[in-house]
């Protein structure tokens, strides 16, 4: 559990959206193994919902990061500003895929990691920090990734 807050601290540190997106799949992927290694129906019902979300939304995101670095050849957040200017339809795939990955509700990744904090609760009080406190950063690192490569004033030298 305490890999799972670590990677998802250094997502916060990410310049490069592509190794953003891999450890933030490294963070996710921790969830899955602390639930298959608690060994309970709802824990395992957890990791298999989480695993399938997985699938969807971090493909979503690395085609997304692709189609950014073939607009402005170098996958730099900082140098991708102000994208939500020119290409709207995108920015709003973005805001889709990062509420995804921060698993806003009604998405399938809400359920999942319900359903593992709920199992990892009954398995141990303490868990619940550690598992609340990386649902936190997840979310700043999902805003923080929107917010840096669409938002802001639009860089001139694509």
């Amino acid at each position: 559990m305490w890999g799972m807050v670590m990677t998802s601290s250094i997502c916060l540190r990410q310049t490069d959206l592509k190794s953003l997106i891999a450890y933030s799949s490294v963070s996710h992927m921790g969830l899955v193994i602390v639930a298959a290694l608690m060994q309970s129906t709802l824990s395992f019902m957890g990791a298999t919902t989480l695993m399938i979300a997985h699938g969807l939304t971090s493909s979503m995101l690395f085609c997304l990061a692709n189609t950014n670095y073939e607009r402005i050849h170098s996958r730099t957040m900082m140098l991708a500003r102000g994208l939500q200017t020119a290409l709207p339809l995108m920015c709003m795939w973005w805001l889709m895929a990062s509420l995804t990955n921060l698993a806003l509700p009604p998405t399938i990744n809400l359920l999942g990691e319900l359903k593992v904090i709920v199992a990892s609760f009954s398995w141990s009080n303490f868990s619940i920090t550690l598992l609340g406190l990386n649902t936190v950063i997840t979310g700043l690192y999902s805003l923080y990734m929107f917010v840096t490569s669409q938002r802001g004033k639009f860089t001139h030298h694509l």
